[in-house]
């Protein structure tokens, strides 16, 4: 009965964690949204330590007696978390920040694609993980879609790309994003997904205080208006708490080589996005993009049906 019930229970996260995928991409879109928006206001690390000492400060009273009983084990865990707040909350934090004012869209979506396959090399070389038939046919649909969107439909775009220095950075973050994800389940913790959420927060905003210290002395402290603040608790809550969170809890229960594959829905729920608030129109590739997109990644995450 026990093991029974251990079934239900893990087919149970395992089905959230399915229909998580379709919903975290949208919260990650934000933030690159928020960036772009926030780009001419406030500086690329106060906006990346803003937004992770107000996720920490926001979980805390939900896990803040958990992280005080944990304290020896926070104690000894020290170096693994700000490796991934350096990784998750610093490098995809403010240098996707900065990279967003100098990069364009076109070459942020085909560098990210770069993400997904690294970890499913690191995932490799770490657990020896190997990807079935069905896992290999989805992310092909996938990276197929994904890379129709970002052509707009026309293979020849990507004779014609130009490189600027905010492309490097965009790449440095998609291979830190790949080994934050790796690294999250090859390093298991006895936290609870909050409180390990708010520990990886905290740590990244350490790593990053010294440059905060170093951009306010050069370019100046961010104004504490209403726009600034609206900004901040938009990557707070949605590209913070909601968008981590949610890939923690797919990377625990799908593993690290599905929860990478939710970066080729965002040029999906980008092109949604700018239909739904810029009033930018949809098109065939748009369609197209998602036609192969939406149904790869559900053969990718899903069981055959064979145990």
């Amino acid at each position: 009965m026990t093991a029974t019930a251990d079934n239900r229970a893990d087919n149970r996260d395992q089905t959230f964690a399915q229909v998580m995928m379709f919903v975290t991409p949208a919260m990650f879109c934000t933030n690159m949204l928020v960036a772009r928006y926030s780009a001419e206001f406030i500086p690329p690390v106060a906006l990346a330590v803003w937004r992770w000492l107000g996720v920490f400060i926001l979980l805390l009273p939900f896990c803040g007696v958990e992280l005080w009983r944990q304290r020896r084990y926070l104690a000894k865990d020290a170096g693994r978390l700000l490796v991934l707040g350096a990784l998750g909350m610093g490098i995809c934090g403010a240098v996707v920040y900065a990279a967003g004012k100098t990069t364009t869209a076109t070459n942020i979506g085909l560098i990210y694609a770069v993400s997904p396959v690294v970890i499913i090399m690191l995932s490799r070389v770490m657990f020896h993980d190997r990807m079935t038939m069905r896992q290999i046919l989805g992310t092909a649909l996938a990276l197929t879609g994904m890379l129709a969107i970002v052509a707009k439909g026309d293979p020849a775009v990507f004779l014609h790309l130009s490189f600027v220095p905010g492309d490097l950075m965009i790449l440095a973050a998609a291979i830190a994003w790949a080994l934050y994800s790796v690294l999250l389940k090859r390093w298991p913790s006895l936290l609870s997904i909050n409180a390990r959420l708010a520990s990886i927060a905290i740590a990244g905003v350490a790593v990053m205080l010294p440059f905060l210290v170093w951009e306010t002395a050069t370019v100046g402290p961010i104004t504490p208006d209403f726009r600034t603040l609206a900004t901040l608790a938009t990557v707070i809550l949605i590209a913070g708490i909601g968008a981590y969170a949610s890939h923690g809890y797919i990377t625990k229960h799908l593993g690290p080589n599905k929860a990478g594959l939710i970066l080729y829905l965002s040029p999906v729920y980008n092109a949604v996005l700018a239909w739904l608030l810029l009033g930018e129109q949809l098109a065939v590739y748009h369609w197209i993009g998602a036609a192969l997109v939406l149904p790869g990644l559900y053969v990718a995450t899903t069981r055959s049906g064979k145990t």
